[in-house]
């Protein structure tokens, strides 16, 4: 599984640091565990390593600039990068372009690639129950400022149930067990609205 050197080189030292724009559920950490996921899942799949590592890098990085478009900005920041031509034919930099462009988890329509459905399904990876919350929460104080600390509280159940759910929207393309089980789990505790409410308060004084 080998990646070029000088590429992870690139990536760590100029693309990184640029995940400091974004609010903590999308920053830097979301973007270190789906390179893991990622390049777990691509183990059983015939595809350039390189292109799977390059496509999780970057598939969040324009969310400070618009989280409701940020797959459209994310690949062009990645498409006007004139540095990482030197690792990629055009047609790999449009296969990456397109994979980044198909990675939300609301999209209407299945990745066009293999690439695609790796990110697609990384990036669905529930780390854990109190992560997941505390990603949920950063998120809504960046992007719902004028919602009172109760109401922040309820929309972050209200978004995992509506995301994770029983009839949730979140769907993966591969087979991920690690997921299936978490999933499982997390359906579990949102069954009981009260005690979760509760689990939410808890993690969010620990911040």
């Amino acid at each position: 599984m080998d990646i070029n050197k000088e590429l992870v080189k690139y990536i760590e030292n100029k693309i990184f640091p640029l995940y400091d724009r974004n609010e903590e559920g999308h920053g830097i950490g979301h973007i270190k565990t789906v390179i893991k996921r990622s390049l777990e899942l691509a183990k059983k799949q015939d595809v350039n390593m390189d292109m799977v590592y390059t496509i999780a890098s970057y598939h969040d990085i324009g969310h400070y600039i618009d989280r409701k478009r940020h797959e459209i900005i994310s690949a062009e920041i990645f498409m006007k990068d004139d540095e990482i031509k030197k690792w990629f034919t055009d047609e790999q930099r449009n296969i990456i372009k397109e994979a980044i462009e198909d990675h939300r988890a609301s999209s209407n329509h299945a990745p066009r690639s293999i690439y695609g459905k790796i990110i697609g399904t990384a990036d669905r990876t529930i780390v854990d129950i109190d992560y997941t919350i505390k990603r949920s929460y950063s998120y809504g104080k960046r992007n719902y400022i004028n919602i009172s600390e109760e109401e922040q509280i309820e929309r972050v159940y209200q978004h995992l149930t509506e995301k994770f759910g029983d009839k949730g929207y979140v769907k993966t393309y591969l087979e991920d067990k690690e997921f299936d089980e978490a999933i499982k789990k997390l359906r579990q505790a949102l069954s009981n609205k009260e005690e979760f409410i509760e689990r939410i308060n808890r993690v969010v004084k620990s911040i």
